[in-house]
Parts: C-alpha cells; structure tokens; sequence
C-alpha cells in the first residue's frame, strides 16, 4: 500500500494530509466547551473524530491500491445500495426523528454508534456509477433521446431524493458533479446548458415551496435586519471573521464556541477557523482547496482512459465545490445551504466517505499515461479500440509498410 502511496501524485496527497491534520486541529478546538458541556469531555468530538479519519485512512490506502477500474464491476450495486440507504431516512423509526435535527431527514440513527449519512456514501457511489453509464454510451451520449434524457431523468430522480430529505446543500454538490462527469464525457454544451438551466429553475422553486429557504434566501439579501432572529448565525460567524483580523486571536482562544455560534464544529468552522488564526489562517485553507481541485483537474485530464477523466473529474468536482460553497456560506457570499467543510468540519460518515474517494483519486493519478485505454463496453462507439486520446492526424506511418516509390 505504501509503494501504491508513493506512486501517485504527491502533493495531492500531501494536500490530503495537510487539509485532515488542520481539520482536527480545529475540530478538537471548535467543539471543545460543547463537548464539555454536553459529555463532560473536551476531547468527546475529537476522538470520534480521530476514529473516522483512521477508517478514512484505512480506505484511502486500500483503493489508492486498487486499480480504479475494478470499479466498474461494483458500480451499479453501489449505487442502488446508496439509493435504498438514502429513502430508508425518509421511513419512520428508521431515520434520525426530524425534530433533532431541524427537520431534516438525512440521518440513520445507529444508536451508541452515532449516526450515518447516507447521501455522504451516495456521492462516491453516484460518482463511481455515472461516470461507469457515461463511459458505456460513449458513441450515444451526444444523441437527445439515448444520451440526454435518461441521463437527465436519472439525475433529476436522484435529487428529488435529496429534496425529500429537506437537504438542498447535497442536492447542489450532487448537482454539479453530475454534470460535470456529463460534460467530461463528451455531452453537447446544448445540452449541459439546459442541465444547468433546469437545476437553476428547479432549485428556485424548491426555495419558494419552503418558508424557511425563503427566510434563508432574506437573510442572505440583508444580514443585519434580524441579528438576533433568522439572521443570528450568520452575523456572528462575520463577527467571527472580522475579529480575527489579519493573524486571528489565536489557536483555541475562540469566543464563538462558547454558545455564540451554532454549529460552530460543523458546518461553520470555517468562522472559528478566521476567529482563530485570521486571514492568513482562511487564506491558506482557500489556497489549499484550490491546489487540491487543480491538481485533481490535472489528474483527470492525465489519465490513461475515459472512465479515469470522467470518475476523477466527478470526485474533484464534488470536493471543491463542496468548499467553495460552504467558506461562500459562511462569509456571506451565498445562502446557507449546510454542506460541511471537507476534511475539516465534524461528521464522521462525510470524513470517512472523502477520504475514500481520495483514494480513488490518488489511484487515477497514478496511472501511467501511455498504458493501453481500458476495454470499451460499447460497441458502437465512434473510436472503437484505438485509444480515445490518440489524434488520427498525428498518428505515425508504420515502419513495416513500405513508402510509395514517387510516380508510382
């Protein structure tokens, strides 16, 4: 596993380990009082934080091991898996009771485990899956009704889901890396537009069904109206950002975590993480998610086969984006929408889950660009065997055929 490690891209894994070492460190400051507080223990989220990101661990080695494309052979049954997972949160006694968790539906309770997020699994399963159904209809996808509509019918099924379980932040991350994994694979900029558009009305709507989207969407409009109302969370992670200043008040002296700010070890750590160690500490969290996202890009644009590009392409959309909504949630830029930090907020199904499919990231970097394409499964696709990288125009004369004598 070691050598799998050491052959792969390295400074995307030291990005991994720099992102999850600075994730404790901070969850283990952020949840300290509520720990204390809650289970007469500082270190109570800290450790079952530790335990996640040991398993993490664990699955990042054993699928940077394993050859990406075995994948395709448990795709499809991951991905049914996941679905089933994410409706059992809907069935009663099953899920987590909505009225702990703001009713929201999105939670297994597991009992003296904790609790799993299905949706977390879902993402790499769904990565995994629809990167495989786009692979197969390589000569297809561009077609409207083989390629487009069952892509679409099948992405739109999926975040219905998501909307019956009140969870429109995983609906949005899910929503790009869908169409980022389509767009990778060669489908028509028509149709990713009208993707686009559909995501942007559906969304829109789902926000105008719901008073308390419509409160958040308010909120976001003007801040300031109700600080100590619907807007309370919001303004004191600004306080937090402002506070900090340009080096922060320093490592473990956060003021927010002493109950001024909800959910500070989750979704809006990235606010004590500015009260804590200030621009320069928020700055080096952005560039990080940024060298990670452009390294994964490289890694996709670099592999040896279609499912490479699409599957890395999937799993770099899904980790980036993630952060760039949750740091815009928390400085205001975007609405809350509850997605947590990768790497850094609490959740130790989301950790694990990222962590895994950093795995299968650092796997696709590690291919060798000049091994042969993996099989192709469909039959009618327009560059049959011959590797999909190769130019026609570029190819070289064979040496065994013998050039045409001139006027001959």
């Amino acid at each position: 596993m070691i050598a799998a490690l050491r052959a792969t891209d390295r400074w995307l894994l030291a990005l991994t380990f720099a992102l999850l070492c600075a994730g404790l460190v901070m969850v283990l400051s952020a949840s300290s009082v509520e720990g204390l507080l809650a289970y007469d223990s500082a270190y109570y989220y800290f450790e079952r934080q530790v335990v996640f990101a040991i398993a993490g661990l664990v699955a990042l080695a054993v699928l940077a091991r394993v050859d990406y494309r075995q994948l395709h052979r448990w795709a499809p049954g991951a991905a049914i898996a996941s679905v089933v997972l994410m409706l059992l949160v809907l069935v009663p006694h099953v899920g987590r009771d909505p009225r702990l968790t703001h009713g929201a539906m999105r939670w297994i309770d597991l009992g003296p485990l904790g609790t799993f997020q299905p949706a977390e699994f879902g993402k790499l399963a769904l990565a995994v899956y629809v990167a495989h159904w786009v692979d197969r209809r390589q000569g297809r996808l561009r077609s409207l009704g083989d390629g487009f509509l069952p892509f679409a019918i099948m992405m739109g099924g999926v975040l219905g889901i998501m909307m019956l379980q009140r969870d429109l932040g995983t609906a949005v991350v899910l929503g790009a890396m869908l169409v980022a994994i389509y767009f990778a694979g060669g489908g028509r900029k028509s149709h990713v537009a009208l993707l686009l558009a559909g995501l942007a009305a559906g969304f829109a709507l789902f926000v105008l069904l719901e008073s308390y989207r419509q409160q958040r969407l308010t909120t976001f409009l003007d801040p300031f109206r109700d600080p100590l109302g619907a807007s309370y969370q919001p303004v004191q992670a600004l306080i937090g950002l402002g506070s900090g200043g340009p080096v922060g008040v320093g490592l473990g002296h956060s003021v927010l975590k002493y109950g001024w700010l909800p959910e500070a070890h989750t979704d809006f750590i990235f606010a004590v993480i500015g009260e804590e160690i200030g621009l320069v500490g928020t700055t080096l969290f952005l560039a990080a998610f940024v060298a990670l996202t452009v390294r994964g890009y490289r890694a996709a644009m670099r592999a040896p086969d279609r499912f490479g590009v699409m599957l890395a392409t999937g799993i770099t959309t899904w980790i980036g984006f993630q952060a760039l909504v949750n740091m815009a949630t928390v400085t205001s830029t975007l609405p809350a929408t509850g997605v947590p930090l990768p790497f850094v907020s609490y959740g130790g199904s989301a950790l694990a889950i990222t962590l895994a499919a950093m795995g299968v990231l650092l796997n696709v970097a590690a291919q060798p660009q000049d091994q042969p394409s993996a099989r192709r499964t469909d039959a009618t696709a327009d560059l049959g065997r011959r590797n999909w990288r190769t130019p026609l125009a570029g190819a070289r004369r064979r040496p065994d055929v013998p050039r045409r004598a001139p006027g001959g």
